[in-house]
């Protein structure tokens, strides 16, 4: 069967592009490993309605949303390759099975890449987080630690401050903030600091306290970690697309990347973590570009 797309990962942009595409009679298949960024999450926020929503209960009622349109399938596989027909696209599956499209949209998001720190896995998603319009709330007015390894660490603080006025910056070892960066930050009464950070100590995902690698200690009770972005769907050797400075697919406003008949939404695209609005937004805006490319083949002669 040659479906008219293919959407590879199931998160909020492909969810979205699916249920456009769905509405407007095009045939879909909709590929998810079920392996979200955010699945330690404990609540999403931001999106109107959905306030609070944990990951997994966002994804299962937009399924059940998206799967009541019969030219929707859900293929629960991990896409392993994928190659460029004239005609369209092949999708292999890692069981071997395979299938054609005619456009491929690639909506697969981000995977975390963290410093290797005792006691980080264990409280991320419960005390420490990455993103503070998701998190920031729930964290105000707490006396929080911001690791970064990054030079954007100096943005993050300035954000941060407005939730907590009791801010740590820690670089971890490396030497990312300018004089002049420390000299505005100390004039808020943010403290930077440059050691290593050994362990971060507590109990039930609970941070209590900051172990450093000279001994000394911090209490802290939570805080934010800027991880390194990897995406999870890599096919560039394979398509030859063109990416962003971030590694995201470069794509145009509507979602169209420099390959024909190949799109890309959310943090396939972005190459940076998004809220679930602003993906499931890039998702429709895909979907409907899709269509529209789709109609003006079926009406060229």
């Amino acid at each position: 069967m040659m479906y008219d797309c293919t959407i590879i990962g199931g998160g909020p942009a492909g969810l979205n592009a699916a249920l456009v595409l769905g509405r407007a009679r095009r045939s879909v298949a909709l590929f998810d490993n079920n392996q979200p960024r955010n699945a330690v999450t404990q609540a999403s926020h931001g999106f109107l309605t959905r306030d609070g929503v944990t990951p997994a209960e966002f994804r299962s009622i937009a399924r059940e949303e998206v799967l009541q349109y019969p030219s929707v399938t859900y293929c629960p596989a991990k896409v392993t390759d994928v190659r460029k027909l004239q005609d369209g696209f092949q999708i292999i599956t890692g069981g071997g099975e395979t299938l054609r499209s005619r456009k491929l949209l690639i909506t697969a998001g981000l995977k975390e890449v963290f410093p290797a720190i005792p006691g980080l896995a264990e409280m991320y998603g419960k005390s420490l987080f990455h993103c503070p319009y998701c998190d920031g709330w729930e964290l105000r007015d707490q006396p929080l630690i911001i690791l970064s390894e990054n030079p954007k660490v100096y943005f993050m603080a300035k954000l941060l401050y407005n939730w907590s006025r009791d801010l740590v910056i820690c670089t971890n070892g490396y030497s990312v903030l300018t004089d002049e960066q420390k000299q505005v930050l100390a004039s808020r009464n943010i403290i930077v600091t440059e050691k290593t950070v050994a362990a971060f100590l507590g109990s039930e995902g609970k941070l209590r306290q900051v172990e450093f690698a000279d001994g000394s200690r911090i209490d802290r009770t939570g805080g934010f970690v800027t991880p390194q972005w990897l995406p999870q769907a890599v096919f560039r050797d394979e398509l030859g697309y063109e990416t962003t400075e971030s590694g995201g697919i470069l794509t145009d406003a509507a979602g169209k990347s420099t390959v024909p008949g190949l799109f890309a939404a959310g943090e396939a695209a972005s190459g940076t973590p998004s809220q679930l609005i602003v993906a499931a937004a890039a998702g429709s805006m895909a979907a409907v570009a899709i269509n529209t490319e789709l109609m003006e083949e079926e009406f060229a002669f």
